[in-house]
């Protein structure tokens, strides 16, 4: 099977696909290469990834996105969903005509490509899924009052910085509820069924220390419950354990991640 279904696609293209109420900002590099499509932190930007494009090289092609109201150029929406950042993964790959795709994902958008890949197993060739989507139960009441005290405290400079693209234009509650969603989404009840019915190969690349509003070793006690999953699933291993943090990982540690993308697809070249 093909990796891309319109031979058209063959240059680089940025653009805006809408989806939805919105129109998300998208860059494809085209060409005959792999499709790999890369799936952001919650509030980043695509400009995050640089360093993993530019190590794979122009031998693949790498899918860009700034999810709905990130950046400086995807719209607003009504809609800030998880299900709606799923449903913005189908949305890219149908307009920029690929069929199937290794998924490439970091922090929320780990989540988001584990369950783009456990829905559409004759898509994905493979995912890489850097620190997150961990199966560990972290959200409780306390800490839905801690994230939206977090997110208030923020509101007053959020705008400031909107025009910049480095904050996004959610309101600070807006902001508050997606993360407490993903609280819900983590729980292993929830995601560790998504994980064990994963038919592709999967590699974590897992960061160390903390992360933006974790405690002590709240976020090293998460990574841990992924011991539970690879050992229930063959197909996901951890690819590599790195030493930076959360927020570091990819513009510190691209070469590790770099590898797992290679890694993932060329176990899918075997298998086919």
């Amino acid at each position: 099977m093909t990796h891309n279904a319109t031979p058209a696609n063959s240059t680089r293209w940025t653009g805006m696909v809408p989806v939805d109420d919105t129109a998300l900002a998208v860059t494809d590099t085209g060409g005959p290469g792999i499709p790999v499509i890369y799936l952001n932190g919650q509030f980043a930007t695509q400009g995050y990834w640089r360093p993993v494009l530019a190590e794979l090289g122009t031998q693949w092609r790498h899918i860009t996105y700034d999810e709905r109201a990130r950046g400086r150029r995807s719209k607003r929406s009504a809609d800030y969903s998880f299900e709606a950042a799923v449903r913005d993964v189908d949305a890219v790959l149908e307009a920029r005509g690929v069929d199937r795709a290794l998924v490439a994902g970091w922090s929320y958008g780990a989540f988001v490509g584990a369950h783009w890949t456990a829905r559409n197993p004759e898509r994905a060739l493979g995912a890489v899924l850097v620190d997150g989507a961990f199966p560990y139960d972290w959200l409780d009441e306390a800490m839905e009052r801690r994230i939206r005290k977090m997110f208030r405290r923020m509101g007053w400079f959020l705008p400031l910085l909107r025009p910049t693209g480095l904050a996004p234009r959610m309101t600070a509650g807006q902001q508050a509820e997606s993360n407490i969603e993903i609280g819900r989404i983590s729980r292993e009840r929830e995601l560790g069924p998504v994980l064990d019915g994963i038919t592709v190969p999967v590699r974590y690349v897992v960061a160390s220390g903390t992360s933006l509003g974790s405690r002590g070793d709240e976020q090293e006690r998460i990574r841990a419950s992924l011991g539970g999953v690879t050992a229930r699933n063959p197909n996901i291993r951890i690819g590599a354990k790195v030493a930076s943090d959360h927020g570091a990982i990819l513009k510190k540690e691209f070469r590790a991640i770099a590898e797992s993308v290679r890694e993932v697809a060329g176990l899918d070249r075997e298998g086919r």
